[in-house]
């Protein structure tokens, strides 16, 4: 079993999604700690193969210690945004899953400064050895990008006079650690009705910033379309608006054929290349009972087309 374990979301839906072949051929593109590859590997026979990538060094780390001694285990250190670029990729896949955002070993860990609830240095790179830090960020960025982060990826609605007091501080004394942000931001907000700390739209649009996170998911996604073979199947989980929107998109845009528009001529379609599985799903009340950080999971299923 994955060592430092944490409950994997949805992983009997996403295990029925991929439909798991004993000599398939599955990549998991967020590693995190193996609860979803656990799943996958004890439904995969002797000929099956399992490709774990990971962007966070210590969560590859793991994924060496726990399944580097099984010969049907291939561990990549890497963004799923390179999914194509992978050699182990290239004889194509049954199955591909992406488990998108923050890992609770991440955000549990209070050194890399995902969380607002614990004082910590302002990093949240989820890749600790590449990029800029949200710390390096908020020091360097003009008033006008930080608002437009904040914005674009949090749709913090005070997100220019979040930025313009960011600014005004910097010019005393840069902003390096969490607490500082939050207590910060919640000067400006103050406490909104839904109960949610100030700062949770404004750390979560920072994440997405650092990490390059949308540009990263529209590339996953098209590599793994790519890479997989007709019947394999794409399950993406994710946990915010912003994320599904991309790609409840793409999958449309993929299965569907754009909707003619009277008056004007037939779009001249590319051919589809996947198709729906089922609606999105979301996790019971079992599962968010034992697991409350899943309540925000989206699932969604689609299947490559010959």
């Amino acid at each position: 079993m994955p060592d430092n374990a944490h409950a994997a979301v949805m992983l009997d839906e996403t295990l029925e999604g991929l439909r798991v072949r004993a000599d398939g051929v599955y990549l998991d593109g967020t590693f995190g700690r193996g609860g979803h590859a656990q799943g996958v590997l004890e439904r995969l026979g002797a000929h099956g193969r399992l490709l774990l990538m990971d962007r966070d060094p210590e969560a590859v780390a793991a994924a060496r210690r726990n399944f580097a001694s099984d010969a049907r285990v291939a561990i990549r250190h890497g963004n799923f945004a390179e999914i194509a670029d992978w050699d182990a990729t290239l004889a194509g896949l049954d199955g591909v899953l992406l488990d998108l955002g923050v890992s609770s070993p991440q955000l549990d860990d209070a050194a890399r400064g995902f969380s607002f609830r614990v004082d910590a240095p302002l990093d949240m790179r989820m890749d600790p050895t590449h990029g800029m830090s949200a710390a390096e960020f908020l020091a360097r960025a003009d008033e006008r990008e930080i608002a437009d982060v904040l914005w674009n990826y949090g749709e913090e609605r005070m997100s220019r006079r979040i930025a313009r007091a960011i600014v005004a501080q910097r010019r005393s004394a840069p902003i390096a650690r969490t607490g500082e942000l939050a207590d910060l931001i919640a000067g400006i907000v103050g406490r909104p009705p839904s109960g949610k700390h100030p700062a949770t739209r404004s750390f979560q649009a920072l994440r997405i910033a650092v990490n390059g996170e949308m540009d990263a998911l529209e590339k996953g996604l098209r590599g793994a379309v790519a890479r997989l073979r007709a019947g394999g199947r794409l399950c993406v989980i994710s946990f915010h608006s912003l994320e599904d929107r991309v790609v409840k998109q793409f999958l449309r845009d993929q299965s569907q054929a754009p909707a003619a528009r009277r008056g004007l001529p037939p779009v001249q379609a590319a051919a589809l290349s996947l198709r729906l599985i089922g609606h999105a799903q979301m996790p019971g009340e079992a599962e968010l009972a034992r697991n409350p950080r899943a309540r925000s999971a989206v699932l969604r299923v689609a299947e490559k087309l010959a």
